[in-house]
C-alpha cells in the first residue's frame, strides 16, 4: 500500500518571518493528519525559518531544487549536502519552470536526482506535457522521453527512493486542472514505462503525485483514482488553511 504524499511547493513566496507564521497556523490543522506523509518546498531563504519552525512535527521540509556538484566555484547554486546540513529532507527536481525558464534538461534532472541520492534527500522528479503536446496526443511520447532521459539512468535501488510528480504543464498556474480520469490514465501510463524498465513490484511501489492546480474543491475525486498516490500543491501551499485541507482530503 502506498502512503500518499501531499507535498506543498511555494515557489518564489513568503519571507522568513512569514514563513514562521505559516507553519504556525499550519502545523496545528494536520498534527492529525494519519497515514500519510507531509511535506513543504520552501524558497533557500526560508529553509532554516521553515526547519525551525516544523521540528518535532509530521511535517518534512524540503528544497526547490539543487545543484549535481557537492562544492565548487558555482556561484548562486546550493547542494545537495548544503540542503541535507539544513535539515532538508526533499527536494524538488525537474519543476516545468525550471525547464522553461533556466533551461533545465533531462540530461539535469538526472544528474540532480543521482546527487540529492547521494546527499541522503529524497527526490521528488517532476514530468509533463505542454497543451500543444496534450492537445497533439502526443502526451505518453513526451512523458517516455522524460522518464528515459531523467530517470531510466537511475539503478534500481536509486530509483526505489524516488518520488514521481506529474505535472501537466497547461494546468501549472493557470487554474486549469486534468480531470481525475485524464490524470488516472496519464499516471498509469507513467507507471507502465517504470514496469518496464524496472519492473512489476518497482512500479506497484513508486508513488506518482498529480500537480497542477490542486485545489480543496478538487483534491478528494483525485485522489479516488487508483494511481494517483498525493499532490504537488502550487498556490494553494501558501495559505496554512488550504493547505491543511488539502493534506487533510
Amino acid at each position: 500500500m502506498r502512503t500518499p504524499f501531499m507535498a506543498g511547493n511555494w515557489k518564489m513566496f513568503k519571507t522568513p518571518a512569514e514563513t514562521t507564521a505559516f507553519f504556525n497556523e499550519f502545523l496545528p490543522l494536520v498534527a492529525t493528519a494519519k497515514n500519510r506523509e507531509i511535506a513543504i518546498h520552501a524558497p533557500y531563504v526560508n529553509l532554516t525559518a521553515a526547519v525551525t519552525a516544523a521540528l518535532g512535527s509530521n511535517v518534512g521540509i524540503g528544497a526547490q531544487n539543487l545543484f549535481w556538484e557537492k562544492e565548487g566555484a558555482y556561484t548562486g547554486e546550493i547542494s545537495g549536502p548544503m540542503l541535507k546540513a539544513a535539515g532538508c529532507k526533499y527536494v524538488v527536481i525537474g519543476h516545468s519552470e525550471r525547464r522553461q525558464y533556466f533551461g533545465e534538461t533531462d540530461a539535469t534532472v538526472l544528474k540532480r536526482t543521482v546527487a540529492a541520492l547521494d546527499a541522503g534527500l529524497a527526490p521528488v522528479v517532476c514530468v509533463g506535457e505542454l497543451l500543444e503536446e496534450r492537445e497533439a496526443g502526443n502526451t505518453n511520447e513526451v512523458l517516455r522521453k522524460q522518464f528515459e532521459g531523467g530517470m531510466a539512468g537511475l539503478s534500481p535501488e536509486q530509483f526505489a527512493k524516488v518520488v514521481i510528480a506529474y505535472e501537466p504543464v497547461w494546468a501549472i498556474g493557470t487554474g486549469k486542472t486534468a480531470t481525475p480520469e485524464m490524470a488516472a490514465e496519464t499516471h498509469n501510463a507513467i507507471r507502465a514505462m517504470v514496469s518496464a524498465k524496472f519492473g512489476d513490484q518497482a512500479a506497484a511501489a513508486v508513488r506518482i503525485l498529480y500537480g497542477g492546480s490542486v485545489k480543496p474543491n478538487n483534491v478528494k475525486d483525485l485522489m479516488a483514482m487508483e494511481d494517483i498516490d498525493g499532490g504537488v500543491v502550487g498556490g494553494a501551499s501558501v495559505d496554512p488553511s488550504s493547505c491543511a485541507a488539502i493534506v487533510n482530503f
